[in-house]
This record gives structure tokens, C-alpha cells and sequence, in this order.
């Protein structure tokens, strides 16, 4: 990230748990990831940022969340399981790689894979290059952000860990949702339309324990963007690329 002509970088090791901060003059500071209230974790990022004489204003509320509490005042929120980061990290590893083989397949506009801050699910999105109509409203965020994120017509997939009574599953959306697209016929084993979420899912475990997890993740990610141009009539000719290996593993 850039601070002026300063250079600032922010990673999080869960290899040995650590926050590592650092500038491109050689700054450095480190942050213990352990048990700690969000209010004590957030003074201690912002103390490190200001000891590298990198002074930023951040947002301080939580955003896509029920009943959000400021960073600075939420002693309520404390825990870290170093186990349980770690293989979310990991999982967040491995279907980066599958979901990178499935974004290169394609010539148009696409973002990269990415982590999205709001409900930290892992996030690639095709564009097929037409404008969309304006977003409506959503709870916990800003018109703003959301009407630029979808002011053009995209098929939007990613990996969602989960919520309290909710497993995590690999998802798939098209915004604007075209006519029939909920009822497009999906290959075998590639998932199915949730209503209650208004997109394509298929349950980790699912894609986890199948023969050939790989295999299983790419048929779901290209069988719901088929949905979303076939339905959508995008150009395919002119953004997909014309031919694909047979042999779709990544060794």
C-alpha cells in the first residue's frame, strides 16, 4: 500500500502467528497473534503504523456483520486458535490455486483472487464488459461500494467459510441474475441453486470428500459461469479462451 511515496505492506503469518508490518525503508514491527481483545489488537496496529510514522485514518467498525462494535471499544470478541487459523489459511491456499486455473480460462475482464474485507470470503469475478442495472441497498454497507462493485455485469465466485449453523461452501452468483438461471441444469455433482442465498453452492465436505477434489471445484466454478452466459447471452467467443487442457489437475 502506498503512503505518499512510502511504501507500507501488512501480512499475516500463521505460520508462526505473527502480524508483520513493514515499509520499503526497512521498517518493521511485529504483532503476537494470540488470545486478545479486537479493542487491544487494533491500539496495537495502529501503535505500530504510527511508530513507523505511517498516520492513516481507519474506519473503526466492522462491516457485513450483526450488531457491529467498533474496533476500539469491542472487549467482547477475544479468542484466537492458532489450529483453526491456520487451516482456514490453508484452505484459502488450496482453492486460491484451483479458482486461479479457473480465471485463467478467461480473456476478458476479471479481477484477481482475492480476499473480500466484508465477509472475508474469497472472491474471483468475470465481467462480461455490459453495464448493470444499479445495486440495491445492503445492510452493513455503503451504497457507494457496493453500486461501484456491481456497476457492471459480472459472474462472481469464491469460497465462503461459513456462520454459526452454516457450513462453508464454494458459491456462485451472476449479478444481474438473467432469466432462467436458477433453473439452469448444472453437471452432475457440481452443486445447486440455495433461494435462500440466490446462488449456486457446493458444500465444502462435498467438494472435500469427492474422488477428485480439483476436478470437482472446476466442474462447479465452470458449470455456474455456463449459467451465467449462457442465460446472459454474454460474448463468449470473444472473452473465453478457445481451448482448454483435458487434463484440468494442477500438480
Amino acid at each position: 500500500m502506498w503512503h505518499g511515496t512510502r511504501c507500507v505492506q501488512i501480512d499475516f503469518d500463521f505460520l508462526d502467528h505473527l502480524l508483520l508490518v513493514e515499509t520499503g525503508e526497512g521498517g518493521r514491527r511485529t504483532i503476537p497473534l494470540t488470545a486478545m481483545s479486537v479493542a487491544e489488537f487494533y491500539q496495537q496496529v495502529m501503535d505500530a503504523l504510527k511508530s513507523l510514522d505511517v498516520t492513516v485514518p481507519i474506519w473503526p467498525m466492522p462491516v457485513e456483520v450483526a450488531e457491529p462494535i467498533r474496533f476500539d471499544q469491542d472487549q467482547t470478541h477475544k479468542s484466537y486458535d492458532p489450529e483453526f487459523a491456520q487451516r482456514f489459511w490453508r484452505v484459502l491456499l488450496q482453492a486460491t490455486r484451483v479458482i486461479t486455473v479457473f480465471r485463467a480460462r478467461f480473456t476478458g475482464k476479471v479481477s484477481p483472487v482475492h480476499l473480500f474485507w466484508g465477509a472475508l470470503d474469497l472472491a474471483c469475478t468475470r465481467f462480461s464488459g455490459r453495464t448493470a442495472p444499479e445495486h440495491p441497498s445492503m445492510p452493513g454497507l455503503a451504497d457507494r461500494v457496493t453500486r461501484d462493485a456491481y456497476s457492471h455485469e459480472v459472474s462472481s465466485c469464491g469460497f465462503w467459510p461459513g456462520a454459526p449453523g452454516i457450513e462453508p461452501f464454494f458459491y456462485s452468483y451472476a449479478y444481474p441474475e438473467p432469466a432462467g438461471y436458477a433453473e439452469f441444469h448444472l453437471e452432475p455433482g457440481c452443486g445447486s441453486y440455495n433461494s435462500a442465498f440466490g446462488e449456486f453452492v457446493l458444500p465444502y465436505e462435498e467438494m472435500r470428500q469427492s474422488a477428485d477434489p480439483d476436478k470437482t471445484l472446476l466442474g462447479f466454478l465452470q458449470s455456474t459461469y455456463d449459467a451465467a452466459a449462457e442465460c446472459g447471452k454474454w460474448d463468449r467467443a470473444a472473452l473465453e479462451v478457445s481451448s482448454q487442457p483435458s487434463n484440468v489437475r494442477t500438480e
